[in-house]
């Protein structure tokens, strides 16, 4: 029998070997019986640099940005377009596999399923464009508002599946009407036997400069991950460093109002690539999760870095009420604050003994080795795909 083949357009993608968002380089690479092509932007958002092509993984050119202005909008539109032409090329496929947040990705999944007489799956990994109202970049009323949401509601109806990443999102979903037999729930996870370090913890601390208590934060500095209240946190516990590993659009900006606050605990380093972040980690004391207090992300997000975390065995401290919240304390997986109280959680986790936050760790890693592994959530995408391939 034949392995089925699966086209993924992700515009924000990352291979392994890359920093980002490497969730479906992960779970395709996985799955047993297809074979997976998944189109990527060549620009990486987090770092600025060109990303090549690999095994399963290939981009497409698209217009720069530096800032959520026009210039964004054009990166998308370019995406749509390369990647529409790009998937024109790919012989049969079996399913179409197209993932937001932004929009337009999904619909260039769309006319790609359409034309090449294959069933559409949409991923929903924010709810566009409910998330930018509630981030006070779109008001109800605008007419942008209401193309993106007839764009979404069209993109729901026409998919023969819907992935989601948080439970929050089906609730949204079946109360705009979705049809709830067409939801399947695959969150992000992580497999702690990827998160071995390449050498002793004491080397590690040496070789990135650790020398007190060190809360990292590794992952995108945008509007939406609420940094500056990081930053608040930072002021005040000066004998905890914490280090902001990662890109994005605010990075600059979130240096100088440190630099100019006399921040002399807090560090940036540029974004590193995937397979160094288990050394990274490694080298820590605490992982830092952080949001902006936005209503939406209390109950529709699944956040990579949570269970990156998890799996190397590092206690999070983390800031967003509702469905993260209930995460780390159910699995036992470190401290949960109020959005604007990273201080208080900082303190209290700096004043553990070394022994009970390693005990913290462990406790964490066994839970996402038992219920949210990388593997575990390849066989729920290989269920749902066989379904729709066969539908």
């Amino acid at each position: 029998m034949r392995d089925r083949r699966v086209l993924v357009l992700n515009h924000f993608a990352a291979p392994r070997g890359e920093a980002g968002g490497t969730r479906h380089v992960e779970l395709f690479s996985r799955l047993d019986g297809w074979e997976h092509l998944i189109i990527a932007s060549n620009l990486n958002p987090q770092t600025g640099r060109t990303v090549g092509d690999s095994d399963g993984f290939v981009t497409v050119p698209v217009v720069g940005y530096s800032s959520n202005g026009i210039s964004r909008i054009l990166n998308w539109v370019s995406y749509a377009v390369s990647a529409t032409l790009r998937g024109l090329g790919v012989g049969r496929v079996d399913v179409v596999y197209g993932s937001s947040p932004h929009l337009l990705a999904a619909l260039a999944a769309w006319v790609l399923a359409v034309l090449k007489r294959a069933p559409f799956v949409l991923e929903v990994r924010d709810l566009w464009p409910k998330v930018l109202v509630d981030m006070n970049h779109l008001s109800e009323t605008s007419p942008v508002y209401r193309i993106l949401t007839a764009l979404e509601e069209f993109l729901y109806a026409r998919a023969k599946t819907i992935v989601i990443m948080a439970e929050g999102s089906r609730t949204e979903l079946v109360a705009r009407g979705v049809d709830a037999a067409k939801i399947v729930y695959i969150p992000n996870g992580a497999d702690p036997e990827d998160f071995v370090p390449s050498a002793p913890r004491d080397e590690l601390r040496d070789r990135y400069g650790f020398t007190r208590v060190t809360a990292v934060y590794a992952g995108a500095h945008g509007p939406a991950n609420g940094l500056d209240l990081l930053l608040d946190g930072a002021a005040a516990v000066p004998d905890v460093d914490v280090v902001l590993v990662g890109g994005g659009v605010l990075k600059d900006t979130l240096r100088d109002d440190a630099r100019r606050r006399g921040l002399d605990n807090v560090r940036f380093l540029d974004p590193i690539a995937k397979d160094e972040i288990p050394d990274l980690l490694a080298a820590a004391d605490i992982g830092l999760h952080v949001l902006a207090d936005v209503p939406l992300f209390r109950s529709a997000v699944s956040p990579n870095k949570v269970f990156d975390y998890m799996a190397a065995g590092l206690p999070t401290l983390t800031n967003c009420p509702g469905l993260i919240t209930d995460l780390v304390n159910d699995a036992g997986a470190g401290l949960t604050v109020a959005p604007a109280a990273l201080g208080d959680g900082l303190t209290a986790l700096a004043a553990m003994t070394t022994q009970s936050r390693e005990a913290m760790g462990r406790t964490a890693q066994a839970w996402i080795g038992d219920n949210q592994s990388r593997r575990s959530m390849a066989g729920r995408l290989a269920t749902a795909l066989g379904r729709v391939s066969r539908s």
